[in-house]
């Protein structure tokens, strides 16, 4: 069982289109922030300074769905509630649940892989293995 953090946005003037609701993009935007928040928040270095100790330069995205259910609008505050769905050899499944208050906005989960610049080709990433001890600080 995976650990859940909540990550609050203030939805800004900016965040919305000319209808005043948020443009959609901006979801994605504040689920990848709040993947970094979640390792963080369970006692993951930020990758800054994990590339120095393990060479891990981050966990870019592979693939992402996400589900819409409600609008949001500038003056808000919204959560969104992130943890890991399933963990796999080289990748992981993170859920995102946005809400405002118990209003559920959206839903998202996105396929990521811990990545590092390989010496022979450092100008390329290469997925790792899921590294035991992030499993384990995230569960």
């Amino acid at each position: 069982m995976s650990k859940t953090t909540v990550y609050d946005i203030k939805v800004q003037f900016g965040d919305c289109d000319p209808a005043g609701i948020v443009f959609y993009p901006n979801f994605s935007k504040w689920m990848d922030a709040s993947s970094l928040h979640f390792f963080m928040e369970c006692g993951v270095p930020p990758w800054r300074e994990l590339v120095k100790t393990t060479g891990i330069i981050g966990t870019p995205l592979l693939e992402l769905t996400n589900k819409f259910m409600r609008p949001a609008t500038y003056g808000e505050t919204l959560q969104v509630y992130t943890s890991i769905e399933e963990w796999r050899h080289k990748v992981f499944i993170q859920k995102h649940v946005v809400k405002r208050g118990d209003d559920l906005l959206c839903e998202g989960l996105e396929t990521r892989a811990f990545v590092i610049r390989p010496p022979e080709t450092p100008d390329r990433i290469k997925a790792i293995p899921v590294p035991d001890d992030i499993r384990a600080k995230c569960s």
